[in-house]
């Protein structure tokens, strides 16, 4: 639409809607009025006032913040809120995420009651490398608060009932991300902050208060018990509920057709395969450990073992584009890529939540979608997923 067709429909001049778009003339309240009848919207749609956005003081997950400001998602987690990086990967799913705010000061603890605010520079004025490196190792452990935590005043750049209807999830599985969009389908108010993290790291940002529910694969060949003994050693004076998602398949995956003719983790030495592997703490780095100490087969002989990939769709591009022979990952990725597939176990995958979570509506409401059937109708497609007992409460602790 032109200025002019513009006026028209609004009965004023071409002159005035050209003065409005510049910023050089106040519309009347029935000039207001006409525009926005004209365009179809609110007036509010078309004129507000420049407000100062509202800040809140939340705990920064994640590495200490450095000397700028950041972009990060946020969540109400307990009786806190807590800001989430977007950095890196983390700041990607698909598309870049949109920002919930940008933190801009980090509060330092004084004496008593009393705290001092030292406000980022900002992304305009960043400083040099050489003098971030400098800035760091001077104030390096100045961030932490009197919990030996990292808090900083975050500038909202949404809605905040938004932010308070939001839920947070760290673990590893894909599956994650796909019971979130299922999640916000059904109840599109809802928010669902989906942090990867290996099944330790997730419950350690548990412990933290970080998010509110962690995803794990862990097993116990002494208790041969799947994550209950590790959320135990784990929880102190904090009790939780263990709900599955379901009994996945973990394994080798091997280029389509399994040309080198593995069949056991000890093969790879013997065919002198190069594999990936993920980090410490992980489900999967555990079972790879496990079961080559079952055949007797030292790390060091595993061409490859300390070549590190962060999630399970890494470990199958590795494979595909012909990096590695072989890495430890799921029966679901192995069909999601067309790659050959040599079970080794079969693991529960549980979701661990603090038991007071479970009062709050946004964790009632992704929970009361884990035994609907279009979910559960998404998770058989997958493959390599035995959900019978999806949604069942598997232990108490």
């Amino acid at each position: 639409m032109s200025q002019q067709e513009l006026a028209n429909i609004a009965g004023v001049t071409r002159q005035s809607i050209g003065g409005v778009e510049l910023g050089q003339y106040a519309p009347s309240v029935a000039m207001s009025l006409r525009l926005a009848k004209a365009l179809g919207c609110q007036v509010e749609d078309l004129f507000w006032f420049e407000e100062d956005l509202p800040e809140v003081e939340a705990i920064l997950a994640g590495s200490a913040p450095k000397q700028r400001q950041s972009r990060v998602s946020l969540a109400r987690v307990g009786d806190q809120w807590i800001a989430y990086p977007l950095v890196g990967n983390d700041a990607f799913r698909i598309e870049m995420i949109p920002a919930d705010g940008e933190t801009v000061a980090v509060i330092y603890p004084d004496a008593g009651e009393s705290v001092r605010v030292k406000e980022f520079p900002s992304i305009s004025k960043l400083p040099l490398a050489s003098e971030v490196a400098s800035n760091e190792r001077h104030s390096e452990g100045e961030a932490q608060n009197q919990n030996g935590r990292n808090k900083v005043l975050v500038r909202l750049l949404d809605d905040m009932d938004k932010l308070h209807n939001t839920v947070v999830i760290a673990g590893c599985t894909p599956v994650l991300s796909l019971l979130a969009r299922a999640t916000e389908r059904w109840h599109p108010q809802l928010r669902i902050h989906y942090h990867f993290a290996h099944s330790k790291a997730a419950l350690s940002s548990l412990c933290r208060g970080e998010v509110h529910i962690a995803g794990m694969h862990l097993y116990d060949p002494q208790t041969r018990e799947h994550n209950i003994p590790f959320v135990r050693e784990a929880l102190t004076g904090k009790s939780a509920v263990l709900i599955t998602l379901g009994v996945w398949e973990e394994g080798l995956l091997v280029p389509p057709g399994n040309p080198m003719g593995v069949k056991t983790v000890s093969d790879l030495v013997e065919f002198g395969a190069t594999i990936v592997t993920h980090e410490a703490g992980s489900g999967s780095r555990m079972l790879l450990e496990r079961k080559l100490q079952e055949e007797g087969v030292p790390f060091p002989t595993v061409k490859g073992f300390d070549r590190i990939v962060h999630n399970h769709q890494d470990v199958a591009l590795s494979v595909v584009s012909g990096i590695a022979d072989a890495g430890i990952s799921t029966a679901s990725i192995a069909a999601a890529f067309g790659l050959g597939f040599i079970p080794l176990h079969s693991a529960r995958y549980d979701l661990v939540i603090i038991k007071e979570y479970l009062e709050e509506e946004p964790v009632k409401q992704f929970l009361s979608i884990l035994g609907h059937q279009l979910v559960r109708s998404q998770l058989e497609i997958l493959g390599g997923y035995d959900i019978s007992n999806i949604g069942e409460v598997v232990a108490n602790i």
